[in-house]
């Protein structure tokens, strides 16, 4: 039983030896010179001069949940389609149906203008 657990602790091994190595290698290949511009948090472009506590508009917040909305929606089509030839014209027509939800609830949305940036 011991014997099955050979190559993990070889890999196990390996990794511990090889991880310090490339961190070791990379600290003295690149170069170190922090300034005050490199040192500066990033994000988006803009330059973080006001209180991190700002106001968003909720229009971020309605694409993101539409994203992940939609984005789980879509997903329900994958396990269909590898089983479509199973489901025959039935299981085709609840998904012509499916769809049709989806793209009604996708115009309404535009047409309510949820997905306006500005």
């Amino acid at each position: 039983m011991p014997q099955n657990y050979v190559p993990i602790f070889i890999f196990i091994g390996f990794v511990s030896v090889l991880l310090p190595l490339t961190l070791l290698a990379a600290k003295l290949v690149r170069p170190d010179n922090p300034s005050k511009t490199k040192l500066m948090p990033y994000e988006c472009g803009i330059d973080p001069i006001d209180n991190a506590r700002g106001r968003y508009t909720v229009r971020y917040y309605i694409i993101a949940i539409l994203f992940v909305v939609f984005d789980v929606e879509t997903i329900f089509l994958f396990p269909w389609a590898v089983r479509f030839k199973h489901f025959g014209v039935f299981g085709f027509a609840e998904m012509l149906i499916f769809l049709l939800i989806l793209i009604v609830g996708y115009i309404w949305i535009w047409g309510k203008g949820a997905l306006e940036w500005v």
